[in-house]
């Protein structure tokens, strides 16, 4: 009878815990023309749906552009307030430096709002391992 008892506390503390676990994904942005605002979006859409999430945007190659300094979408709207928007919610986004040096671009052409990765790619790859959910718009 102990056994059942405390078998069954382990099982509500262990559903508890799951209640109450923070919802980690990291979206990857490689084309800002094609990702860009849709993508920003899905952002947007989730953290209004699940406020708890913790939300990493990983960007290199083309989607390195969104978070220029004056970067604007085909329609011309511009990025920076939409990222600055999501960076106050607790977003943070990511830009790959081996996609700066190999095209020749310098940290300071970004926006505040962005931090810096080595590698977006294994960036990605260590939040997937981390237990994030991969999304790409």
């Amino acid at each position: 009878m102990r056994l059942k008892s405390f078998l069954a506390s382990i099982a509500l503390v262990l559903c508890a815990g799951a209640a109450f676990a923070q919802d980690k994904v990291v979206y990857h942005f490689d084309n800002a023309v094609a990702q860009g605002l849709k993508g920003l979006r899905n952002v947007r859409n989730h953290i209004d749906t699940d406020p708890t999430a913790k939300i990493t945007v990983v960007t290199h190659a083309e989607g390195v552009d969104m978070l220029m300094e004056g970067a604007k979408a085909a329609n011309g709207t511009e990025y920076a307030p939409l990222v600055s928007a999501l960076k106050g919610r607790g977003v943070t986004f990511e830009i790959c430096e081996i996609t700066i040096k190999n095209r020749g671009l310098k940290k300071d052409q970004f926006i505040q709002e962005a931090d810096f990765t080595p590698s977006g790619v294994v960036r990605i790859a260590k939040l997937q391992l981390q237990g994030y959910a991969y999304i790409k718009p």
